[in-house]
C-alpha cells in the first residue's frame, strides 16, 4: 500500500471530482490504462556471465562523482555493481519482452507486454532463474487530474512568522539546523535524489526558481518523461528541503542539487513499483547522488497474493528492501518515511522502511508527541524502527498551487531529515554513509531508551556536528 493514508484520501477525492465531471457521459469517465492492457513480470537472472564490463573499469558504468563518492569512503566495487549482462537483455527483447526496468544489484529485469503467454514463456530461457507476475493492468480506471492553476507569487496562509527561514523556521530549528546553517553548511556540493509520485508545477512555480534541479526522470512504465504534470506530493516533499525564499520559506538543505525521480504509479498498486523504485535508486548511484529522500512505502497490493506480511519485514525479503539495505554499502544514505498506518490495521512500517543501514523517519507534532498515524516497529528481526522522528503533524510545505500550507504525514517528516543529513555530511565529508547514519541515531532525544514508537527520537544535528568535531580534535 502506498505509505500515505492522506494520499489515499486525495486519490478518492480526485476520483470523486472526476466522476462528477463525467457524470452522464457514456463511458462514465473511465479511461484505459496508459499504454493499454498489459502484464509485467520480474525476471531474475541466474548470473552475469558474458558481461563486457569489469570492476577495474568502473567509468564504463558509473559517473566520476559516483566513483569518487566510493573512493572517499574507502568502498570497493563488487559483482552487484556490474550491469546486467547485455546479451541476456537482448535475448529477452528478441523473445517478445519489453524491458522497462533493470536492477543490477538484484540481477533482474522487469518486462512488459500484452501477450501474457509470451511473457510467461520467458522463464524457459536458459539464463532465467525465476519469473514472477507482478502486475496486471486494470481494464479501466479513473483519470487523474492534470496540472492545476498556480499562483505566480508564493502565497503564505500564515504570515505571523518574521524570520529568515519564514515558514520553515520551527521545523528546521527542531532538528538543530539553524546553527549548522549559520556555519555555512546548507547543502552546497551535495546531491539529493527525491523519489516520489510527481512534482506538479515545480518547473513553472516561481517559488522554486532558486532550486538547483540537476535533472528529472520518470521510471514508471507507460508514461512519458514529464514528471511535472501529475500529482504535487513530490512538490511538497521537495519544498521542505529545497525551498530557498528568504523570509518566506527556507528548507533544510536549500543549496543542494536535486534529482527529481518519479517511481510511483499512482493509478494502481503493484509490486512492479518496487522495480521502478530500485531502478531510480541505482540510477541515483550511477550519477553520484549522496542522499536519497523517499516518501514511499508498500505492503498491500491490488493482487493480494503479492502483498507482504509481518514476517517479511526483515530488510531482506522485499526486493525493494534488499536494494535499500545495499545503499550505504554503495556510499549513499537512504532516508525513508516510516508510513502512516499507525491507526490502521497494518500499523507497522512498510517496505523499504524495514531495511538495514537506512534512516526511517516517523512523525511528531510540534509538542514532541508522536503522531498517532505514524507507523511503528519493530522489524521482523527485532531492529528498532523508526530510527528517528521529525515534524509531520503538521509540516509546512509548498503545494502545486503555489501556497505554503501545513500538511500531515511521515512523507513530510522524511525530507526534513534528508536535508539535514546532507548538511551534516557536507560538514563531515570524511565520514562514511554508515557513520553518518549511526551519528544521527546517536543524537536522538530518545537515545537512552529507543523504542518502536519514537525510535531514537528527534535528532539534534548541531549536537551531531559538535560531537564529531570534538572527536576529531581530540
Amino acid at each position: 500500500m502506498k505509505q500515505d493514508n492522506l494520499r489515499i484520501h486525495i486519490l478518492f477525492l480526485l476520483s470523486f471530482v472526476t466522476s462528477l465531471a463525467w457524470a452522464g457521459k457514456g463511458n462514465g469517465g473511465l479511461i484505459a490504462y496508459p499504454g493499454g492492457k498489459c502484464y509485467m513480470f520480474r525476471i531474475t537472472l541466474a548470473d552475469k556471465a558474458g558481461t563486457p564490463y569489469t570492476l577495474d573499469k568502473p567509468e564504463q558504468f558509473l559517473s566520476k562523482a559516483s566513483i569518487f563518492r566510493r573512493q572517499r569512503q574507502g568502498l570497493k566495487l563488487d559483482s552487484t555493481d556490474l550491469p546486467v549482462t547485455p546479451a541476456y537483455v537482448q535475448r529477452i527483447r528478441k523473445a517478445g519482452g519489453k524491458v522497462v526496468a533493470v536492477s543490477k544489484w538484484n540481477n533482474s529485469v522487469l518486462v512488459r507486454g500484452s501477450d501474457r503467454k509470451a511473457l510467461e514463456d520467458l522463464r524457459r530461457l536458459p539464463f532465467v532463474k525465476e519469473s514472477r507476475l507482478v502486475f496486471v493492468s486494470p481494464d479501466s480506471l479513473r483519470p487523474l487530474s492534470q496540472r492545476v492553476r498556480y499562483r505566480a507569487d508564493l502565497q503564505v496562509l500564515d504570515s505571523t512568522v518574521h524570520d529568515y527561514y519564514g515558514m520553515g523556521k520551527e521545523q528546521l530549528e527542531s532538528l538543530g539546523g539553524r546553527r549548522l546553517h549559520n556555519l555555512g553548511f546548507m547543502g552546497q556540493g551535495m546531491t539529493i535524489a527525491v523519489l516520489d509520485a510527481g512534482f506538479m508545477n515545480v518547473d513553472r512555480l516561481p517559488a522554486f526558481k532558486n532550486v538547483n534541479v540537476c535533472g528529472t526522470r520518470n521510471f514508471v512504465a507507460g508514461y512519458d518523461e514529464d514528471v511535472f504534470r501529475e500529482m504535487d506530493h513530490g512538490t511538497k516533499t521537495l519544498s521542505t528541503i529545497a525551498m530557498n525564499q528568504p523570509t518566506v520559506f527556507v528548507g533544510t538543505a536549500p543549496k543542494a542539487g536535486f534529482w527529481l525521480l518519479r517511481t510511483e504509479d499512482y493509478l494502481t498498486e503493484s509490486s512492479a513499483e518496487e522495480d521502478f523504485w530500485i531502478a531510480a535508486v541505482e540510477f541515483s548511484d550511477s550519477v553520484g547522488v549522496d542522499v536519497v529522500s523517499s516518501s514511499l512505502g508498500y505492503h498491500g497490493y491490488d493482487d493480494k497474493s503479492t502483498s507482504y506480511h509481518y514476517p517479511d519485514l526483515d530488510g531482506r525479503t522485499a526486493p525493494v528492501s534488499r536494494a535499500a539495505s545495499r545503499m550505504a554499502g554503495k556510499g549513499m544514505i537512504l532516508v525513508n518515511s516510516a508510513g502512516n498506518d499507525g491507526m490502521g490495521t497494518w500499523k507497522k512500517v512498510n517496505v523499504p522502511a524495514d531495511a538495514s543501514d537506512i534512516l526511517t523517519v516517523g512523525a511528531i507534532s510540534p509538542d514532541g508527541v508522536n503522531a498517532a498515524f505514524s507507523s511503528v516497529g519493530p522489524t521482523a528481526d527485532g531492529r528498532v524502527k523508526p530510527d528517528v522522528m521529525a515534524y509531520g503533524c503538521p509540516t509546512n510545505v509548498v503545494s502545486g498551487r503555489g501556497y505554503i500550507t501545513p500538511d500531515t504525514g511521515t512523507s513530510f517528516a522524511c525530507p526534513l531529515v534528508a536535508g539535514m543529513v546532507a548538511c551534516l555530511w557536507q560538514a563531515l565529508p570524511h565520514k562514511s554513509a554508515k557513520e553518518i547514519i549511526e551519528l544521527v541515531r546517536s543524537v536522538g532525544s530518545n537515545l537512552l531508551h529507543p523504542d518502536n514508537i519514537m525510535g531514537y527520537g528527534v535528532p539534534d544535528f548541531w549536537s551531531a556536528y559538535q560531537s564529531a568535531t570534538r572527536c576529531t580534535q581530540g
